[in-house]
């Protein structure tokens, strides 16, 4: 009897390893007719709607439409204009947050318009891991298949900023943190329109149990023959797909694992190079080393 495989959750291991932390660093209420510039944030921006509507044009991309509900995630490479109307001349967003008070931010006459915004903070020494797999936006729609606990974040997040509770700089960056991990769940249910990576790897059921399997035993000598019979596929269809979605070969993919956790343990740990070779299933220091 072939013994039980144990898995793993590769997105909870590899935000961990990344260190990657949500944190709302405020708010926009506006009114009227208002357009608003944002230079390449240059981090992993996280917005939710939650009052009104406006159009968001991101560039070199065509114009989107953001409702109450709508989650936003941008990987920072590139400016967007978020905007009543598309045809206005934008205002420099900087000049309008250097005037914010608590952390908000207002422009117009009325409050007709509400967006919560704040960023990811990755470990810069690994942030490339998550930054090469993100498209220059995920746009959730208040209409998608997670929709419904973004919403309840949505309305969380609001009464805590809005609020003084006890706890509420903790409770605050945990709701946060819950909605950055449902929009790349969204992101995830749409895999055809990922870009290759691990990410995208996650979105498709077979080739996500061949990642959980390794990261749940990074040290254990997987070969090709035993992933592929472990997800039901012949050898020479998993090779291919699992190229295909994540963009390396599977045990190319589990090579380069190790190398993160060995980078890790290397910068953080006091371990012997021997220790964190062997424990990552190498039977010597010269050739973990190779």
């Amino acid at each position: 009897m072939t013994p039980e495989l144990k898995s793993a959750d590769p997105l909870s291991e590899i935000l961990d390893l990344l260190d990657a932390r949500c944190v709302m660093s405020g708010g926009l209420i506006a009114g009227g007719a208002w357009a608003l510039r944002f230079a390449r944030p240059g981090v992993v921006k996280i917005m939710a709607v939650a009052e009104g509507a406006c159009w968001m044009m991101v560039e070199g991309m065509a114009p989107t439409r953001l409702d109450t509900g709508d989650v936003i995630l941008v990987d920072g490479r590139r400016s967007f204009v978020l905007a009543t109307d598309q045809a206005l001349e934008a205002r420099e967003a900087s000049t309008v947050f250097a005037e914010k008070v608590d952390g908000v931010a207002r422009i117009g006459d009325h409050r007709s318009f509400v967006m919560l915004g704040g960023h990811v903070a990755l470990d810069p020494a690994r942030a490339t891991l998550l930054l090469d797999v993100l498209p220059p936006v995920i746009h959730v729609g208040h209409d998608s298949d997670e929709a419904l606990a973004l919403q309840w974040l949505i309305k969380q997040l609001v009464r805590e900023v809005n609020g003084d509770h006890p706890g509420n700089a903790l409770a605050t960056s945990q709701l946060a943190q819950l909605m950055f991990v449902q929009a790349l769940r969204a992101h995830l249910q749409n895999a055809g329109s990922v870009a290759g990576g691990w990410l995208r790897g996650l979105g498709d059921d077979r080739i996500a149990q061949a990642l959980r399997l390794m990261h749940a035993e990074p040290a254990r000598a997987w070969t090709l023959g035993e992933l592929a019979k472990a997800v039901a596929m012949s050898r020479t269809a998993f090779a291919l797909r699992f190229k295909m979605l994540v963009g390396v070969a599977p045990l190319s993919y589990l090579l380069g694992w190790r190398m993160h956790l060995a980078g890790r343990d290397l910068r953080e740990s006091d371990r012997a190079v021997s220790e964190i070779a062997f424990a990552l299933g190498y039977t010597s220091e010269s050739a973990f080393s190779n």
